[in-house]
C-alpha cells in the first residue's frame, strides 16, 4: 500500500517538482517544506503532512500570467473574472490543488487544502492550512522586512496569532507595492480578528519625521 507520508514518497515528489520549477523556486519549496515541518512540530500538527504540502504548494508556480489563465480554463475552474484579470499570480494555488489531485489522487485532502489556501487563506483555515501559510512567509530563504521578528515569536504565540501576523505582513507588502487587493482579503482578516483580543499592530509603520 502506498504511504504518502513516507520519506520515499516525499523524495519522489521532490524530484518531480525539481523538474518543474526554477532553481530559485526549488530552494523556496524545500525551505517551506522544512519550515512547515518544524512549525507543525511546534504547534501539534502532523509534520509529515505539513512537509509534503510545503514541498508541493508551488507546483504550478512555473506558469506565467497567461499560462496560468490557460491552466484555469484547462482545469475548468470557476474563478472571479476580476481575480483572473488582475490577480493571476495567486491562482497557482487553486490550479495546483486540482492538478495534483488529478495526477496524484492518493494525496490527502488536508494536504490539498493547505496547498489551495497558501496564497489567499480563507475563513475556514485548519491548523495545517495555517502552518503552510506561515511557512511560505517564514522559510529561511525569505528576506523581507520584519520577517526575522516573526521568526522570533514562533512558539511564543498561538498558531492563530502567528498566522494573523504573517497575514498582516503580506497585506502591508501588497499595499506598499500598490498591488491589487483580492476582494476576500478584508473579509478573511475581519473573520480572524473576531477571534483575538490583540489589536496592537505588529509592525511600526510610523511616518518618518
Amino acid at each position: 500500500m502506498l504511504d504518502v507520508l513516507s520519506d520515499e514518497y516525499f523524495e519522489a515528489r521532490r524530484i518531480d517538482i525539481k523538474e518543474r520549477v526554477s532553481n530559485h523556486r526549488y530552494a523556496h519549496v524545500c525551505g517551506v517544506a522544512a519550515c512547515a515541518e518544524e512549525l507543525a512540530k511546534t504547534y501539534g500538527v502532523n509534520p509529515s503532512m505539513a512537509r509534503l504540502a510545503g514541498l508541493l504548494h508551488d507546483w504550478d508556480k512555473c506558469f506565467d500570467d497567461e499560462q496560468i489563465r490557460a491552466r484555469v480554463e484547462e482545469l475548468n475552474l470557476e474563478i472571479d473574472p476580476f481575480v483572473l484579470d488582475k490577480l493571476p499570480r495567486v491562482l497557482h494555488a487553486d490550479t495546483a490543488a486540482v492538478a495534483l489531485k488529478n495526477e496524484f489522487p492518493e494525496l490527502p485532502c488536508e494536504v490539498l487544502s493547505a496547498i489551495k489556501k497558501h496564497t489567499l487563506a480563507s475563513t475556514d483555515m485548519s491548523d495545517l492550512d495555517m502552518v503552510v501559510f506561515c511557512a511560505d512567509g517564514l522559510e529561511p530563504n525569505r528576506n523581507i522586512l520584519h520577517v526575522d521578528e516573526l521568526r522570533e515569536i514562533v512558539g511564543k504565540v498561538s498558531l492563530l496569532e502567528l498566522f494573523l501576523r504573517v497575514y498582516e505582513l503580506w497585506m502591508d507588502l501588497t499595499l506598499s507595492k500598490r498591488h491589487w487587493m483580492h476582494p476576500d482579503t478584508v473579509l478573511i482578516w475581519n473573520h480572524y480578528m473576531n477571534m483575538v483580543t490583540h489589536r496592537k499592530p505588529m509592525f511600526d509603520l510610523k511616518e518618518n519625521d
